[in-house]
């Protein structure tokens, strides 16, 4: 289980995170929704340890996450953060070959996960001869490589044609398992949907709503809902 206790981010003056707790269970997948500004990609720059939260604590199986090993969390950035003069395969092999892994073991990986992903013919390929679909799959992809624990999307669609969301969808479906934790940020809601078995709502840092999914975008659910949540969803439709 992924657990955060009491999470507490400062920018200046601002609190971004205002004593945040949840948990996430191993198979799950958690999507963290709300308006602009509302703390959800420093949330998940938190849970990735790009950031460090002013106090508060997160802890996966019981271990703080800055006791994890390199590779126990993938992080799929919002912009693909692929390295443009570089192959696709040099971009899924770099880090491993870089922490000292056996090329042959670290090249048969990749071309795996290529294979997985429909991308078996791309790994000579350099980023700007992609398109934004097959750039998206490399970096969920690269963040696979080392079989992680915990998978973080930060809004993996923006950058994507609408038409592309099932696939994103499709995609994050496909690398859930039963020892994995995957936790999305998204202002896609039917992304959200089709993906999430738990929804966290946030609003200027806080927490407002913490349910299932169904529970979430129940049609007749919004007594369950804050108001803030509602109104929400509402300027959606």
């Amino acid at each position: 289980m992924l657990k955060c206790c009491n999470l507490i981010k400062t920018s200046g003056e601002l609190t971004v995170l205002n004593n945040l707790s949840f948990s996430s269970k191993l198979g799950k997948i958690t999507a963290v929704i709300g308006p602009s500004g509302s703390g959800k990609t420093t949330l998940l720059r938190c849970l990735a340890q790009l950031d460090k939260p002013d106090s508060g604590s997160v802890d996966f199986a019981g271990r703080d996450l800055s006791h994890l090993a390199a590779g126990e969390i993938g992080f799929v950035f919002q912009a693909f953060h692929l390295f443009p003069h570089i192959t696709v395969l040099e971009n899924l092999t770099l880090a491993p070959l870089s922490q000292g892994f056996d090329r042959a073991g670290v090249e048969q990986q990749a071309y795996a996960l290529l294979q997985q992903f429909g991308l078996q013919t791309k790994d000579k390929a350099y980023p700007v001869n992609l398109s934004g679909g097959q750039k998206q799959r490399v970096a969920i992809a690269r963040a696979l490589m080392k079989d992680p624990a915990i998978m973080l999307f930060d809004e993996p669609t923006s950058a994507l044609d609408p038409e592309m969301v099932k696939d994103v969808g499709d995609i994050i479906l496909s690398v859930r398992n039963p020892k994995r934790v995957i936790v999305l940020v998204t202002h896609e809601m039917r992304l959200a949907q089709a993906v999430a078995d738990h929804i966290l709502f946030l609003d200027h840092g806080v927490i407002l709503d913490d349910l299932p999914a169904s529970q979430f975008f129940a049609k007749d659910g919004g007594d369950l809902l804050s108001k803030r949540a509602q109104k929400f969803l509402s300027n959606l439709t």
